[in-house]
């Protein structure tokens, strides 16, 4: 019984608060979204029975956390906060039809937040408004690091950037089939001097020719997404892997061209010499068997010319 004597006191204390009298004030229920540096409206409308002259109404803005004065209008004169000068107005001809609306020029980060319309007419009321401010990302760009001498294999980092926005971005990746990759990314967002957002993200790949990368910048209360595509081509590859595997495996195939060729070439001069070793033998026998020695030296001789030819010849054939 008491909790629900409580629940109708709370019910009625919240109507009161929109509603008093005579009077009563509408605002937006729904938060108001202004882009950064544009204008925007606070809507704030009353109505009233009463008979009531411009000199009789006040109307007050103000910051609802702080209570720090905006806007104020008093006496049929207009008064405005020394952080919000020629910033503010309200719509004077629109007063006496009870539209007690803000009009707030070239709105900033600092502006968001909640405001609260004041209206007194004998007796007063108020209400709170939200605003929330945006702004566009710009088109992501892309850059490959490193980006020179890359082949197939290699980690590489695929870096994307956006900035200009507001409030903070997501940021997705995707690979050329449309496979979400986001797991392996590393994102920073950083404020800049009026409070925008610069996003940079970066994606760590294993290098494959004709690969294909996507980043999307995504701004959740604008509901807008931003992208761009990068594709990875043979360009870069300087140094294919098949071409690799067929280098290594010539040299390691001319390598033991060249062992065999120089062994077969030390084993040919050395039969040679061997051979003039033996042709010599007769010139030592020769007044045993009593043959002549100019004309066995002259034989040795010519054996040994056409050995030398032979030789000449087969390393000629190798060096071709």
């Amino acid at each position: 019984m008491y909790s629900a004597i409580l629940s109708a006191y709370f019910a009625v204390h919240l109507l009161l608060g929109h509603c008093r009298g005579d009077l009563t004030i509408q605002v937006p229920e729904v938060p108001v979204v202004a882009i950064f540096g544009k204008d925007v409206t606070l809507n704030c409308s009353f109505s009233t029975n009463l008979n009531f002259s411009l000199g009789d109404l006040s109307v007050i803005w103000q910051l609802t956390e702080t209570r720090q004065m905006v806007h104020k209008y008093s006496l049929r004169q207009d008064q405005q906060a020394d952080s919000f000068v020629n910033r503010t107005a309200l719509f004077p001809d629109e007063l006496a039809k009870g539209n007690a609306s803000l009009l707030l020029r070239h709105v900033r980060i600092e502006d968001e937040g909640s405001f609260t319309c004041f209206v007194r007419i004998e007796e007063h009321l108020s209400a709170p408004i939200k605003l929330q401010l945006a702004a566009s990302y710009s088109k992501p760009s892309l850059h490959l690091e490193p980006n020179k001498n890359l082949k197939p294999g290699d980690e590489v980092a695929i870096a994307c950037h956006s900035s200009g926005g507001y409030p903070q971005a997501t940021v997705q990746w995707h690979d050329g089939k449309g496979s979400n990759i986001t797991e392996n990314i590393t994102t920073s967002q950083v404020a800049n001097e009026e409070g925008l957002f610069d996003v940079r993200s970066v994606i760590r790949v294993t290098l494959e020719p004709n690969s294909t990368y996507s980043c999307l910048v995504r701004n959740k209360l604008l509901n807008e997404e931003t992208q761009a595509l990068a594709t990875i081509t043979g360009q870069h590859l300087k140094f294919p892997a098949v071409a690799l595997w067929l280098t290594v495996g010539l040299s390691v195939c001319l390598l033991g061209l060249l062992v065999a060729l120089g062994f077969v070439c030390r084993r040919k001069i050395w039969q040679s010499c061997e051979e003039n070793k033996a042709a010599m033998k007769p010139l030592e026998n020769a007044d045993d068997k009593g043959e002549d020695s100019a004309a066995i030296l002259r034989k040795s001789r010519l054996q040994a010319f056409f050995k030398k030819k032979q030789i000449a010849w087969f390393v000629v054939f190798i060096y071709l």
